[in-house]
């Protein structure tokens, strides 16, 4: 997302023509959406995009169960044992 954003932010000043990204060639200031591109792709062929998203999944998962379990009262961690 860092790259999309710089290659957007370098696209703009490259039309508006500030210096002196006004003068780069337009492969480098095209560059960061090509680098993005590359990223995304070994992001989601590693399973590095599934991966993240499991564990997401898991972490709302867990929340919710505990959430429920205090709901009824059976956390036995927050219960006090005589």
């Amino acid at each position: 997302m860092y790259l999309v954003v710089l290659g957007v932010c370098l696209l703009a000043m490259k039309l508006g023509g500030w210096a002196p990204v006004a003068d780069w060639p337009w492969w480098g200031v095209l560059a960061p959406f090509a680098a993005a591109m590359l990223w995304w792709w070994y992001a989601d062929s590693s399973g590095l995009t599934k991966r993240r998203e499991m564990e997401k999944m898991d972490k709302r998962k867990e929340e919710r169960r505990r959430k429920n379990l205090d709901a009824l009262g059976l956390n036995t961690k927050k219960r006090r044992r005589p």
